[in-house]
């Protein structure tokens, strides 16, 4: 770890949280976010490598990958990354907390917007609005669009806060902190694959017991007795292994397993 003098300053990190409002404009389903989560944190990262441009473009890559999360908490991401990159953090330490925040504050930031602030202010303005107040439905508009933008900064100076003034304290942890990072996001994807990922096997066939009674014997019944969510593990294995290994994109991805939906469905393997 090459520790060195911050070069980023407060108004860089607001900056940088202004610009997440293009989050969204760049998403597609190769990277999701990837593209404008770059964006956002591209001009912080010249100030930063200036004087390195290998650097620069190394970590400009490493940053236009997958990544989703809630857009009104992506500034505490960029702020926490940008501090760690400031401080001369290894480009794979940061990318593990940045992966790590990535579900935690996608749930915080979902339930806050749609669960909280949302219908807190649909049922005020919908009160006033069947009173017959003509500006209820612009009041509504404009107290979400200030609401979300004093979440979004202050998520952004949050992360900066935290960023700068811990990351000097801990930075002979960040090692041992990604590796806990790390370790969090992988039991995160294995939850979310053996929850999400649905892959099932139909054959069955009939066995005649000693005593002549008929048995009908279930291959997915057998297949989970040896080890539950086996088929949706397989599965993901061999879609990690495609991205990783054979830089599969999505959309190819997203073909081969239509057509294995398809095909295995036709032919009464997978149901």
């Amino acid at each position: 770890m090459e520790s060195k003098q911050s070069r980023l300053t407060q108004k860089d990190y607001m900056k940088t949280a202004l610009r997440s409002y293009l989050l969204q404009n760049g998403f597609n389903y190769n990277v999701y976010q990837g593209t404008g989560y770059l964006n956002s944190i591209l001009p912080a990262l010249k100030k930063i490598y200036a004087d390195d441009p290998e650097k620069l473009k190394e970590t400009a890559g490493a940053n236009i990958e997958f990544y989703n999360v809630n857009p009104h908490m992506a500034p505490f991401v960029t702020s926490m990354q940008l501090a760690m990159y400031d401080h001369g953090e290894e480009i794979e330490d940061a990318r593990s907390i940045k992966m790590a925040l990535m579900g935690p504050l996608s749930g915080i930031g979902d339930s806050l917007a749609q669960f909280g602030i949302a219908p807190l202010f649909s049922t005020l303005f919908a009160g006033l609005a069947l009173d017959g107040l003509g500006f209820a439905p612009m009041g509504f508009w404009v107290s979400m669009l200030i609401s979300m933008f004093v979440i979004k900064m202050f998520s952004g100076y949050l992360g900066f806060k935290l960023g700068t003034s811990i990351i000097d304290t801990l930075s002979e942890q960040i090692s041992k902190i990604s590796a806990a990072a790390n370790i969090v996001g992988v039991t995160v994807i294995a939850g979310l694959s053996t929850t999400f990922v649905k892959a099932n096997i139909p054959i069955q066939y009939t066995s005649i017991m000693a005593d002549g009674t008929e048995q009908i014997i279930s291959l997915q019944e057998i297949l989970d007795k040896i080890l539950p969510k086996l088929l949706p593990v397989v599965l993901t294995i061999i879609v990690f292994y495609l991205i990783k290994k054979r830089n599969w994109s999505t959309y190819r991805l997203l073909i081969l397993l239509f057509a294995i939906g398809i095909l295995g469905s036709l032919l009464g393997i997978l149901g």
